[in-house]
């Protein structure tokens, strides 16, 4: 790293809380590999079920992408012991369609890899194409999304090259059945939330998620894309980009930078982080 190149620079070109817009899509990336989409559909952690309690499901995963990338080691140890209680609780039964474990660190690499993809669109999107040496860097630092928890260091592909040559061998192991394939798209759907609520919201947040899709996964999902649908999400996102990033800090990272200040506000009363 130069000594002209600092974290807060990395953090400027990847922390952007609009791009929460993109976290369906990269739910529905994580959950295409069948030991992960049935590890979260069959989970009995009812505190982690988004359709039972949306709050507390999101402020966890928000918590977890803010810790990895922001958070300290110290920070970072903690939320994986707070994440590690429930995962113990995550894994396949005799009747289950596949076996599964939350601890295996194949099925969080894959985790992690999908959260990496997630952060380089919304980078690009927001922020625009970066120099090769940024991009090293950016890619270096998002290891922690999977070391966080069981992932080894030694994992995480070497380099981005050797990265885009785990995803392609990766994407041979996604497949989307019907049940998983119903959750989804509940999920893309926000059925989570009160009804009138989710007829309301529900087709715009499929839209932009399909946006945010691989092709690869929209297949997998039946999701209808045209040139049309691809025009209208990239004014969108052009609009919603320029609007955003004239944006002060505090707000452009907003709820992330709210997420870290409340985890370390836990961890120094005591209290419980998930």
């Amino acid at each position: 790293m130069s000594a002209t190149r600092t974290r807060g620079d990395i953090r400027e070109k990847t922390i952007v809380g609009a791009g929460l817009l993109a976290g369906g899509a990269n739910v529905i990336m994580q959950l295409a590999h069948p030991g992960v989409g049935y590890g979260v559909v069959e989970s009995r952690v009812d505190d982690g079920n988004v359709f039972k309690h949306p709050a507390r499901r999101t402020r966890t995963t928000l918590t977890y992408l803010a810790v990895a990338m922001l958070g300290t080691d110290e920070e970072r140890k903690a939320y994986r012991r707070a994440v590690n209680r429930q995962h113990k609780q995550v894994y396949s039964t005799e009747s289950s369609p596949v076996s599964y474990r939350a601890f295996d660190p194949e099925l969080q690499l894959w985790v992690a890899a999908c959260l990496y993809r997630g952060i380089e669109d919304v980078r690009r999107i927001f922020v625009g194409e970066v120099d090769d040496e940024t991009a090293d860097e950016i890619y270096a630092s998002s290891e922690a999304l999977g070391t966080t928890l069981q992932v080894r260091p030694e994992m995480w592909p070497a380099d981005r090259a050797a990265f885009e040559r785990y995803w392609e061998q990766a994407l041979e192991k996604i497949s989307i059945d019907e049940t998983v394939r119903g959750y989804l798209y509940d999920l893309a759907m926000v059925r989570f939330l009160p009804r009138p609520l989710s007829m309301l919201l529900g087709p715009f947040n499929r839209f932009v998620t399909t946006g945010f899709l691989p092709q690869r996964f929209r297949e997998e999902m039946r999701l209808d894309w045209s040139p049309r649908h691809q025009r209208r999400f990239d004014r969108f996102m052009k609009v919603l980009a320029a609007v955003v990033m004239r944006q002060p800090r505090v707000l452009r990272e907003f709820p992330y930078n709210f997420y870290l200040w409340d985890v370390r506000r836990r961890m120094r009363k005591g209290k419980p982080l998930i």
